[in-house]
């Protein structure tokens, strides 16, 4: 088991929390993963734009994506964000999504990541990042 899954905390910045709803469910009735995948990427590029001169990012890849546990409908989503490596103008962030059962009043990591942005201008040119990063 990789530390990830032993971990009962998420780690990282609070940068997106949702509900899954019935309209984010796949044909067979689960969570649909393109629905959790849009979440981490939104959450992920709001913690990017505040590194970003212009406030604008681009995705520009996902190196790796893991689901440890599902999601179910009514469950409490949240995504967290922590910079692991910048570059001129590139970050990468790991992401992690859990989710809050509130009939068994437990959190679990449901998904971890590690998507790349890119800060670009407002012509989508890349842009060096803030000198604090």
């Amino acid at each position: 088991m990789s530390k990830l899954e032993l971990s009962t905390e998420p780690s990282g910045e609070l940068v997106l929390k949702t509900l899954a709803m019935p309209s984010d469910t796949n044909a067979n009735g689960d969570i649909f993963g393109g629905w959790v995948l849009s979440q981490m990427d939104l959450g992920g590029a709001m913690y990017a734009k505040i590194y970003s001169p212009s406030g604008r990012v681009v995705t520009v890849s996902i190196d790796t994506m893991t689901f440890h546990n599902p999601i179910h409908i009514g469950d409490a989503v949240s995504c967290y964000a922590t910079i692991i490596y910048t570059g001129r103008s590139s970050m990468k962030i790991h992401l992690e999504t859990w989710v809050y059962d509130f009939i068994t009043r437990i959190n679990k990591l449901v998904t971890s990541g590690v998507f790349i942005y890119v800060a670009v201008d407002n012509n989508g040119k890349p842009i060096a990042l803030h000198k604090s990063v």
